[in-house]
C-alpha cells in the first residue's frame, strides 16, 4: 500500500500566518495520532506566478503548487478570513482547477478570523466551494479567533477538541477511500 498524499493548503500571503499555524496544528494531529504526514503549502510557495490568468501562464512554483492540491489523496485546507470571506488570490488558485479532480477526496476546512462574526464563512464559502468539486468535506471544521492563539499555535480547549475530531473524521474517510480504491 503506497503512502497517502496529503497537502494542506493555506490561503495565507505572507509568513509567520496564523492559518498556516492552525493548518500545521492539524499535520502534526494527523502524524501524531495518525502516522499520516502533511506538506503544507500556502500562496507564498506559489509566488507572484499563481496570479497569471490561466493554468498555461503559470510559472514553476505555481503550478507546482496547483498540481499538488490535484494529485492529493486528501486536504487540509486553511484560509485567513478577510471582511467576511476568503482572500481573492486563494480562491484563484481553486479556479485554475479542474472541476472533477478534487471527486471523493477528503478535505479538512479551518479558517482564521479576526473575530466570531467570520466563524461562519467555514459554512457558508468553503464547504461550498468544496461541494462544487464534489469533495467529501468532513462534518467538523475548525474555525479560530485571533485571540486563540498563543505564539506556537491555538490555545483554546475548544478548538484543541475540535481539531481532534476533525482529525479523526479525515483519517476514517481517507482510510475509507483508499479500502474502496484497492
Amino acid at each position: 500500500m503506497r503512502t497517502s498524499r496529503i497537502v494542506g493548503f493555506s490561503g495565507n500571503s505572507w509568513r509567520p500566518a496564523k492559518s498556516r499555524v492552525l493548518v500545521e496544528a492539524v499535520a502534526a494531529d494527523l502524524l501524531g495520532q495518525h502516522g499520516l504526514k502533511t506538506n503544507v503549502l500556502d500562496l507564498v510557495d506559489a509566488g507572484s506566478g499563481i496570479a497569471a490568468f490561466t493554468r498555461i501562464g503559470l510559472d514553476g512554483p505555481a503550478r507546482a503548487v496547483v498540481e499538488a492540491i490535484e494529485q492529493a489523496d486528501g486536504l487540509v485546507i486553511g484560509c485567513p478570513v478577510y471582511q467576511g470571506s476568503y482572500p481573492g488570490l486563494f480562491k484563484h488558485v481553486f479556479d485554475l482547477i479542474e472541476p472533477g479532480v478534487l471527486r471523493n477526496r477528503p478535505v479538512l476546512l479551518t479558517a482564521v478570523g479576526g473575530g466570531l462574526r467570520h466563524s461562519l464563512v467555514v459554512e457558508h464559502q468553503l464547504r461550498p466551494l468544496f461541494g462544487f468539486f464534489e469533495a467529501c468535506t468532513v462534518s467538523t471544521a475548525i474555525y479560530a479567533s485571533s485571540s486563540e492563539f498563543a505564539p506556537d499555535g491555538p490555545s483554546s480547549p475548544m478548538i484543541a477538541a475540535r481539531l481532534a475530531n476533525a482529525v479523526e473524521q479525515f483519517a476514517m474517510l481517507l482510510n475509507g477511500r483508499q479500502a474502496n480504491a484497492a
